[in-house]
């Protein structure tokens, strides 16, 4: 162990500058991104009058905004932060499921490992915003659009070939399950098992976290209320109770660590046999908007440890990625050059 890494044990300290460098390194990497593929749609309009059908506001449209989701929201950020991403997932033969195959054709992705099938409904996340005027749109409503049918045998033999052949040449591979079938825990340990090249490979899962046990999975990054569900628990304040949930998941899927996001209360670090290590969350604690803020997490996690960042490096630059994103509106991205920023920033104000 370098003494560096040493002087980490058990300490939330880390060289900035380091960190900065190791962002530097993000260009390039090869990222196979295994998910389910969300469309989330934003429909904005000005508030006009209330209905005199029900008590419902009226709004007059403005504007739609459909932008990459879910799984594909992970692809998207690691896009932005230099990183070249091979998507592995199931789109419908939709409207929607053109938008996401068009806006990762627009930014060069190669899009040949996402299936589209006939019939398939692409997983749509409609939020209404519903602004005043000289005021900011604010959701008022949200109209989910689910596949009516699970994927099938075929399906799932054909994402388990796209996924061995993909990582054969892949400096990582991070997971999103968003619960719409496209990953399951099976394909994952096939895989993996049969190819155990020691790369990252991150998890994030919002139903069946603990499922994934020893199957090669290297980290994981859940908030804390998928934590509570994965143990039925509730944790809040009790810090007794989060270091026994987070000690268990470790354990259960032999991971080399677990990251859990717990918003305003910054971030948890778990490591085998290392202190648990919390991180305050940066900047401000008031966030503008959530949406998608795991995914900028497991994407940023996930391209530090495949550029030689340690664990706490890596959730270091994991945490200031997420508190550049939640300070954005909608689902957003962080760009590498906005993430080196920050960290230069934060660097010089603790020299001076």
């Amino acid at each position: 162990m370098s003494k560096r890494r040493q002087r980490e044990r058990g300490s939330a300290s880390v060289d900035l500058l380091s960190l900065a460098d190791c962002v530097e390194r993000f260009e390039g990497k090869r990222v196979v991104v295994l998910g389910d593929f969300v469309a989330d749609s934003f429909q904005s309009g000005e508030i006009t009058r209330v209905s005199r059908e029900a008590p419902v506001l009226i709004l007059r449209h403005s504007e739609t905004q459909i932008v990459p989701g879910g799984g594909a929201n992970a692809a998207n950020n690691l896009v932005a932060l230099g990183a070249r991403v091979c998507p592995i997932s199931v789109v419908g033969d939709d409207s929607a499921g053109d938008r996401l195959l068009a806006q990762f054709r627009g930014k060069k992705v190669d899009v040949s490992g996402i299936l589209r099938l006939r019939g398939y409904v692409t997983p749509t996340k409609t939020r209404f915003l519903a602004s005043w005027t000289h005021t900011v749109g604010q959701q008022v409503l949200r109209v989910d659009y689910e596949p009516q049918r699970p994927l099938g045998a075929l399906e799932a033999r054909k994402i388990q070939l796209l996924l061995g052949e993909r990582i054969k040449n892949a400096d990582a591979l991070a997971i999103s399950d968003y619960g719409f079938g496209v990953v399951r825990p099976a394909t994952v340990r096939a895989v993996i098992g049969a190819v155990n090249r020691g790369m990252p490979v991150s998890l994030d899962s919002r139903y069946r976290l603990t499922d994934y046990g020893r199957s090669g999975i290297t980290a994981a990054t859940p908030n804390e209320a998928e934590l509570e569900t994965a143990h039925h628990t509730v944790i809040g304040n009790d810090a007794a109770e989060l270091e026994r949930c987070g000690r268990a998941t470790l354990k259960a899927m032999n991971l080399d660590s677990l990251v859990v996001t717990r918003g305003k209360h910054g971030m948890a670090v778990f490591q085998p046999n290392e202190k648990t290590v919390h991180l305050p969350v940066c900047g401000s604690d008031q966030a503008v908007d959530v949406t998608g803020a795991g995914d900028t997490v497991l994407a940023a996690y996930t391209l530090a440890l495949a550029s030689g960042a340690s664990a706490l490096e890596a959730a270091h630059i994991a945490n200031i990625a997420g508190s550049l994103v939640v300070m954005k509106r909608g689902t957003a991205t962080v760009t590498r050059e906005e993430l080196l920023n920050a960290i230069r920033k934060a660097a010089s104000e603790t020299t001076s």
